[in-house]
């Protein structure tokens, strides 16, 4: 490959308009002020539709083939005034399936073992240039979706389809692979599920994604003041599921882990940050059943209630709910992370409620924090 197809194919020619802001070096930082035409384009980003939460896309249903579209949105992280809200990403860039709706973190790609899927990257409406990259399954050089080492760039106005073998077994990561440190941050990045052959789901199954945000990219691709440097990021909103706490107890805007007494509980997590995050729940001991889609085995397993998931790693746990019926917090144990800004708790915080406790008065105050009226 020459020096000029090499340019051509990591996407580095136009690169720095393309992106919106100034290429780092080991010691830029990315600084933008508002201008009256900037104070215009924040106006216009006002009328960006609302993220929703990732819904699963089950992928065999719909003949093994996805289309995902690119869509520039607004991320309610929690909109609430209460816990240190109204938080709020003001621009991110999201993953829409088909014809749902966009979210961050995309949605949830579900198949089975053997079944080969077709995952078609529209972006058509685009600003810019992007990829898919998947984790963990096995697939042909043109399929990696990396444009530095395959040549293959989706640009603005093309389609791209990609051919995803089903061929390993587990959780799995994907993520745009254009200029990824910082498409990532603003937000493309999903779980592919590959189910086993006979899979039997657990009586209660979460997909649950955590991640830790400079909003300060956020607010310059929204025309706000901000700075950001790649190489000295300072988060400022932790997430799980892309809302911070309370809003993730909601049962439908957030993600919260519901269950009944007696449920055996699976939950698959990933890591779509840059900083690990040792996750922790209360009351209840489980098995770390499965790692970056490798099973685990039996007698490598062991009762626990902290795993620590570095960045891109995926972590299957199981539990049964067998505590006195009641909410318990599920948090990340940097507890730095469980704020929002100065309020705590909030930020990196879900948890496990039992259906018995969303009748009582604490859970009722939790809802009344999170927003919520009735």
């Amino acid at each position: 490959m020459s020096r000029r197809e090499f340019v051509a194919a990591t996407g580095l020619t136009g690169s720095l308009a393309l992106a919106g802001c100034q290429a780092p070096t080991s010691s830029s930082k990315v600084t933008k002020t508002q201008s009256s035409t900037e104070a215009s384009t924040a106006a216009q980003e006002s009328t960006l539709p609302t993220t929703a939460p990732p819904q699963v896309v089950n992928v065999d249903e719909q003949g093994g083939e996805v289309t995902l579209s690119t869509v520039h949105a607004r991320q309610e992280v929690h909109p609430g005034e209460t816990m240190g809200g109204p938080v709020t990403l003001p621009k991110v860039w999201a993953f829409q399936a088909d014809d749902r709706q966009p979210s961050v973190p995309g949605p949830v790609l579900r198949t089975t073992e053997g079944e080969d899927m077709e995952v078609t990257l529209d972006n058509t409406d685009g600003k810019m240039p992007h990829t898919v990259h998947f984790h963990g399954v096995t697939k042909t050089w043109e399929n990696d979706g990396v444009p530095t080492t395959t040549g293959i760039t989706v640009q603005p106005g093309e389609k791209h389809t990609y051919e995803v073998p089903a061929n390993v077994p587990g959780t799995h990561f994907y993520h745009c692979h254009y200029q990824t440190h910082r498409h990532v941050e603003m937000g493309m990045f999903g779980i592919l599920r590959v189910d086993p052959k006979g899979y039997e789901e657990a009586d209660k199954e979460h997909f649950m994604t955590v991640r830790e945000w400079d909003s300060g990219l956020h607010k310059m691709m929204a025309g706000q003041d901000g700075s950001y440097d790649p190489l000295n990021r300072k988060p400022d909103v932790f997430t799980v599921n892309g809302k911070s706490a309370p809003r993730t107890l909601h049962p439908e805007d957030g993600s919260p882990i519901i269950v009944e007494q007696g449920d055996t509980v699976r939950l698959h997590m990933v890591n779509a940050g840059y900083m690990s995050h040792p996750l922790h729940i209360h009351n209840h001991r489980f098995r770390k059943v499965a790692k970056d889609g490798g099973q685990i085995p039996d007698a490598a397993q062991h009762e626990e209630d902290v795993t620590n998931v570095a960045p891109a790693e995926r972590h299957t746990i199981e539990f049964e709910a067998d505590a006195d019926p009641g909410i318990y917090l599920m948090h990340c144990h940097k507890v730095n992370h469980v704020v929002n800004g100065g309020s705590y708790p909030g930020g990196m915080l879900t948890g496990v409620v039992y259906k018995e406790a969303m009748d009582s008065d604490i859970f009722a105050d939790l809802m009344d924090y999170a927003g919520y009226e009735g």
